[in-house]
């Protein structure tokens, strides 16, 4: 039975309460806020498939800096949103490097014009490990040169590459790097009320560590959206019993000429190695079978048969008895 408070305890208690020397907890649920200005466009689903496909372009993009560089590398997508375009413009530091790219799907689709905006410091190392330096040099605030630009237009371009390879899985598309900008402040590809679709990367590079951002614009995601929901979506699908059987039978065959190495062992036993050293020709090793126990036939390795040996034309050979389960 619970424990009953007597009225000099419940005023002692409202007292402390009322004083703030006992927390009072709220059970009011709160509120989250919506912005009715900007409304969502996209539903959770939506952009879980979009993390999907840049945790696939994650994968592909760290082996390739990874065997660039000859150091480790590893990247991850950290978060995905959406945002205004100012809200995204005016996150940008003013020495930037942001790799402007055109996404050209196949098919009645708008051309799309994406934002890939890398930290500058990441910048700095590549352009040290790609000249032979060991990757020490990088918080570096001054402008790149164009010697640098180059290097980094060809660099950038590769993992623009990789990034539409990536997209192709979803949606039949061509990619191309069309310029490199140094000055976010600069910059007027979309509107600034426009709505946009943020993916955030952390790339972790030996010593460095850096972000990678990847800026959609909402109106042309819009448009594909649905192909990537269509394009994974699982049916029940109907296999012609012919076609199974015919590609079945290609199976088996392919695999029936596969070569496989055989051995017939007789017998198995250990020795000392000082004892081999001395083996003479003509000395006698006991076994432990008998002449006319069987032998293990081995497939790769594996006992495959039991066999009796035996001679076939004046040759040695064996009869299988049996299938070893």
């Amino acid at each position: 039975m619970a424990e009953q408070l007597s009225q000099s305890q419940i005023d002692a208690l409202l007292q402390k309460m009322s004083s703030g020397s006992v927390a009072v907890e709220d059970d009011t649920p709160k509120a989250k806020e919506y912005d009715f200005k900007s409304p969502k466009k996209f539903t959770k689903e939506q952009l879980k498939t979009l993390d999907g496909l840049h945790e696939t372009f994650s994968r592909v993009l760290a082996p390739y800096l990874s065997g660039m560089l000859r150091t480790s590398c590893e990247v991850q997508v950290v978060q995905i949103e959406e945002q205004r375009y100012f809200e995204y413009n005016n996150a940008l530091p003013d020495n930037a490097l942001i790799g402007m790219t055109s996404f050209r799907p196949k098919g009645d689709y708008s051309e799309a014009t994406l934002m890939v905006d890398f930290s500058t410091s990441l910048g700095f190392y590549l352009i040290d490990r790609l000249l032979g330096g060991s990757g020490e040099t990088y918080n570096l605030t001054r402008d790149y040169t164009e010697i640098e630009l180059a290097i980094l237009h060809n660099v950038i371009g590769k993992i623009i590459e990789k990034l539409g390879d990536t997209w192709n899985n979803y949606l039949e598309l061509e990619s191309e790097l069309t310029s490199i900008e140094t000055n976010s402040r600069l910059l007027q590809v979309f509107a600034p009320e426009d709505v946009v679709v943020i993916v955030i990367m952390d790339i972790k590079i030996g010593p460095l560590a850096s972000t990678m951002s990847i800026c959609i614009p909402a109106e042309n995601l819009e448009e594909v959206i649905d192909k990537f929901s269509v394009r994974y979506t699982r049916g029940n699908k109907r296999f012609d019993p012919d076609k199974e059987q015919a590609r079945k039978e290609l199976i088996l065959q392919t695999v029936c000429d596969t070569d496989l190495k055989i051995n017939a062992i007789f017998d198995t036993f250990q020795m000392d190695l000082k004892d081999i050293l001395q083996l003479q020709p003509e000395d006698i090793i006991p076994l432990t079978k008998g002449i006319h126990e069987d032998v293990s036939v081995m497939l790769d390795g594996l006992p495959w048969f039991s066999a009796k040996l035996g001679e076939v034309k004046k040759k040695k050979a064996i009869k299988l008895n049996k299938v070893i389960e």
